[in-house]
């Protein structure tokens, strides 16, 4: 079987089920990305002995207008005829359908059976919440040609998945039966507990990027409130100050650094720590050690941080936004705040460090993520399911 792999980041989302497929007897393997991106992975290419081809584009299209998306489609099908033309035809193609990568693949490859990961879709009656600024994500022209985009890939593709019910569930009624619900899934066996007492009143944040997609600025205007409840308190915060889901502060400045200005002199910055990106296993150290964790995001994709948090036992307080309520259970295995409310936030995490019952809640925090979220042992199987189903209709 031959399965071809076109994402523009890759390997991406598809980076365990890419390595899995490839070590099977009988499978080849084909990558096609954008090529910038391609060269930051040749380690794990060739590790994993999946050949990669690159495709040219070199715009920044991460504010993408309606010609951009249209380029990127037009680059994908350029590189994939010119597959075609060397002898290659799939039998079954995976592809994020969220860039327009996918659009014309079914044009080139008409046999194959292409299989869509279906990350996000804008929707706005999603947002009907005071509290949520859909423009904080993308502005309207980029949210509507993301749509577009994702309409046509599903209207040619077989078969997608998506990481959680509410993601799915923003789809359009009538595509949602072509789309399963499967997590990317952690590694539960590497993602695990502590073996050793936590750090006591230590507060942790951690995320890819520090921007309001994630809620930093609802944490950061919480710390003075934190601070005077919690005066013993430890804060460390992890992640880029550069934006990625959501629109950049603009003036050369980051989010952070407007955070900052706008809270100076209200916050003791001598027990915060900004460590930035950390290594892998340092932040499951820093997860190790927390007391209480924030997990804070608008109604958006779910972290993959959320799911590591669980699985590594944390006391986590989350936003109350539908990625995350579907998840956690208030007083079970987490805690919830009122997104939006700085103050709230605070007295959640003022309260969590006094719980006597926090190791039940942490408990309950990891067997959440071993019944739903592993990897090995769950959403993979259910990708292999998937593709069986496909190949077999």
């Amino acid at each position: 079987m031959r399965v071809l792999f076109v994402h523009k980041t890759f390997p991406g989302q598809f980076v365990h089920l890419a390595a899995r497929l490839a070590a099977q007897p009988g499978v080849a393997v084909l990558a096609l990305g954008d090529i910038r991106f391609l060269q930051q992975s040749a380690g794990w290419l060739q590790a994993n002995r999946i050949h990669a081809i690159g495709y040219e584009f070199n715009e920044d299209d991460r504010q993408a207008d309606a010609a951009v998306f249209e380029r990127r489609s037009r680059a994908v099908e350029g590189a994939a005829r010119q597959l075609r033309d060397k002898g290659l035809q799939p039998d079954l193609i995976f592809a994020h359908a969220s860039w327009g990568e996918a659009v014309y693949l079914k044009q080139v490859f008409e046999r194959a059976k292409l299989i869509l990961y279906c990350e996000w879709f804008y929707n706005a009656p999603a947002f009907a919440d005071d509290a949520i600024d859909l423009s904080v994500l993308h502005d309207a022209e980029v949210r509507q040609e993301h749509n577009a985009r994702i309409i046509a890939a599903l209207e040619v593709a077989d078969a997608g998945w998506a990481p959680t019910p509410w993601q799915r569930a923003q789809f359009p009624a009538e595509y949602q039966p072509k789309i399963a619900v499967i997590h990317d899934g952690v590694d539960t066996d590497v993602v695990t507990p502590p073996t050793e007492p936590r750090a006591p009143s230590l507060v942790t944040f951690a995320t890819r990027h520090l921007e309001p997609a994630r809620g930093f600025h609802i944490f950061m205007r919480a710390l003075p409130e934190l601070q005077r409840l919690r005066p013993e308190a430890r804060v460390v915060i992890a992640g880029s100050a550069e934006a990625a889901y959501g629109n950049a502060a603009g003036g050369g400045q980051t989010h952070r650094s407007l955070l900052l200005r706008e809270l100076d002199g209200r916050i003791d910055l001598s027990r915060v720590s900004f460590v930035g990106v950390l290594p892998y296993l340092e932040y499951l150290d820093l997860l190790r050690r927390s007391a209480v964790h924030i997990y804070a995001t608008y109604p958006f994709v779910l972290s993959w941080s959320f799911v590591e948090a669980l699985a590594a036992g944390c006391l986590i307080v989350g936003s109350r936004t539908p990625p995350v309520t579907e998840v956690l259970r208030d007083g079970e295995n987490g805690l919830l705040y009122d997104y939006g409310s700085p103050d709230d936030l605070a007295a959640r995490v003022d309260a969590a460090l006094a719980r006597s019952d926090a190791d039940s809640i942490r408990a309950n925090a990891r067997r959440t993520a071993v019944e739903r979220y592993d990897r090995k042992r769950v959403c993979l199987p259910a990708q292999l399911r998937l593709i069986q189903q496909v190949l077999n209709a």
